[in-house]
Parts: C-alpha cells; sequence; structure tokens
C-alpha cells in the first residue's frame, strides 16, 4: 500500500469513515470503523494530515490525534459541503474532507484545550439554566394572573410572588393552587442557587487569566464576556484584522453584491451568536452611560446616538468592541482610554 498523505476523518457516535490518499491523489484507504478502533488504527498509521469538520466532539479527537503524531485541521462543516459530490453519505463525506483539507484558501478552526471547552461548557449550561429560571418566573406569573395576582416587572417581582405563595395565611391563593405552584417555587431557589454558584466558578476562572482580564477592561466587557471570548478565541492571529473578528462574529452588514454594486443589508449573524450577543448587551450597557463616559468609544457612541437608530448604534459599538478585543489579543495590552493615555 502506498504511503497515506492525507486522511479525510468523517466523525460520529458509533461507525467513523476514512478516506485516504497517497502524495499522487490516488485513494489508497477507504474504510469504516468502529469507535474503539479508531485510535488503534492511526496509531498504526505513519504520520499524515487529518482533517475532520468542526463537529461534536471533533476538539477531542483531535486531540487524540495530535497525541498519536498526527497533524490535524478541523474545518467548518459549511466549509466543506460545496466539496460533497451528488449523494450525501458517509463515505462521500470523509472523501469531501479529504479534499477540502488541501485547500490552500480553507480556514480552519484552532484546536481547543480541554480547560477552554471546560470554561465555555459553564458558560453553556448557565445560559440553559437562566432560561431555565426564566420560564418558571413566567409559568409562576401566569398562574397567579388567573387569581388576579399581578406584579410590577424587574427583579423585585417575583420575589413578591415567592412570598405570597409562601404565605399560607393569605387567601387570594387557593390551596389547591398553592400547593401546585410551591415546587415551581423550590425549583425556582435551587436554579437561581446553581446559576450564582456558575457565576462563582467563572468569576474565579477569569481571575486566573490574563487575557480574560485584560479584556474585562473594555468599557461594556465584564468577566462574562470577557471569559468567552478568552476561552473561544484561542488563536487571535488567524484573524488579519479586527475587521475579520467582527465578520465571524456576524457584526458586520449582509452582502449581496454584483455587477459593481454594493447591495449591504442587515448584519450577516454568523460565527458565535453567544459572544455576539453578550458584545450587544454590553453596548447597551455603555450607551445608557454614554454622555457620562470619558473613553474614546463611549464618546464615540454618544455623537454616533445622535444621528442613528438606537439599537443601530448598539450593534455599531459592539463591532467597535469586537475590533478593540482583537488588538488588544494580538498586542498583549490593556485598553487606555485617550483620556489616560
Amino acid at each position: 500500500m502506498e504511503k497515506v498523505i492525507t486522511v479525510g476523518l468523517d466523525i460520529a457516535k458509533q461507525v467513523f469513515q476514512v478516506h485516504g490518499i497517497d502524495a499522487g491523489g490516488a485513494v489508497v484507504i477507504r474504510r469504516k470503523l468502529r469507535r474503539d478502533d479508531v485510535a488503534g488504527f492511526f496509531e498504526a498509521l505513519p504520520s499524515c494530515l487529518i482533517g475532520i469538520e468542526a463537529c461534536a466532539t471533533g476538539h477531542h479527537w483531535a486531540r487524540v490525534l495530535m497525541g498519536l503524531g498526527h497533524q490535524v485541521r478541523l474545518m467548518p462543516a459549511s466549509y466543506v459541503k460545496p466539496y460533497v459530490k451528488r449523494q450525501k453519505n458517509d463515505a462521500t463525506d470523509a472523501e469531501a474532507i479529504c479534499e477540502a483539507v488541501t485547500r490552500p484558501s480553507m480556514r480552519f478552526v484552532p484546536v481547543k484545550s480541554q480547560e477552554q471547552q471546560g470554561v465555555l461548557m459553564l458558560h453553556r449550561v448557565r445560559e440553559l439554566l437562566i432560561r431555565q429560571r426564566t420560564m418558571l418566573v413566567n409559568a409562576l406569573r401566569g398562574h397567579l394572573a388567573e387569581f388576579g395576582i399581578v406584579t410590577r416587572q424587574g427583579i423585585a417581582g417575583p420575589g413578591m410572588l415567592i412570598e405570597l405563595v409562601e404565605d399560607e395565611d393569605n387567601e387570594l391563593i387557593p390551596p389547591l393552587a398553592r400547593a401546585a405552584l410551591v415546587p415551581l417555587v423550590e425549583q425556582l431557589r435551587l436554579v437561581h442557587e446553581k446559576v450564582r454558584e456558575l457565576d462563582r466558578q467563572i468569576h474565579a476562572w477569569h481571575r486566573s487569566n490574563e487575557q480574560s482580564l485584560r479584556l474585562e477592561t473594555i468599557p461594556g466587557i465584564g468577566p462574562i464576556t470577557a471569559s468567552a471570548i478568552a476561552a473561544t478565541v484561542t488563536d487571535p492571529s488567524l484573524f488579519k484584522s479586527g475587521r475579520q473578528l467582527a465578520a465571524w462574529l456576524g457584526l458586520v452588514p449582509r452582502q449581496n453584491s454584483s455587477g459593481g454594486k454594493d447591495r449591504l443589508g442587515r448584519i450577516s449573524k454568523q460565527g458565535d451568536p453567544y459572544i455576539r450577543r453578550l458584545l450587544v448587551v454590553g453596548a447597551h450597557a455603555v450607551l445608557r452611560f454614554s454622555r457620562k463616559g470619558k473613553a474614546a468609544p463611549t464618546r464615540w457612541a454618544a455623537e454616533l446616538l445622535a444621528k442613528k437608530p438606537y439599537n443601530v448604534v448598539a450593534v455599531a459599538l459592539a463591532n467597535k468592541m469586537a475590533r478593540i478585543v482583537w488588538a488588544l489579543m494580538t498586542t498583549g495590552k490593556c485598553f487606555e482610554s485617550s483620556a489616560a493615555a
């Protein structure tokens, strides 16, 4: 058998497909592997270039194969799709991955470490629990509204509702309804405590990471956003400029240009939706204090706010924050306002 130079590996839960070619591009390997046989197969294979789609468990298998001496490249699945010929199956997917990984213009995804994936898992679980907490609060409000009990919105509203449910002497809530709502209150308290615990763990990692601390110096970016960016953007040198990072996050207009005519629409919403939302929320916080701020981005936003709608300015400021993030990550410096400079 000729020496294998490049391998396309289509990963799954149990059945993996391998497609390998030699230096001349001829197919020398095309076979299926069970999950338990993958490590042994590549351990016996000479060192080569392996392409994998950056999907679920992709980073895990990349670390395993790199530990066996192979060069592993992760690629977004959307970038591999154009190389799929006709019918889609595991064999054609592996062939497409093998071809895509050799393209000089292909963009690759940096392999994340276990620590970085752990931090991102804290963020994902926290986001899930916050959604569950919102669902519980909305359910509690809706059920009590059936008895004419309505409180104001905000953080104080659920607290007042919880007091009414736990007050057994209150006759506004029937006994059967109170028996149904007590489990909701208990679950709400439990979820809230779990969110606070995750917040403490995220803040602890943030204080131990130098890059995350530097990102926190940017107006509108706190420990949550800074730690999420530091764990997601593992190699800022992959982006040639801050504009590329902003475009990767989907904070630039979507283009539909042709014939020399530029047609720009709404933001593309590409990339990581979690980080994009955190940046936009942080931009809203900056805009609320833009008139009193002394930092350059704050003054810039205040001047733009006089000419553009509020939400448009918030997205524009989030774009600017993403560019500043790239600058700090590539230079290793902290943010300095013009007044401090």
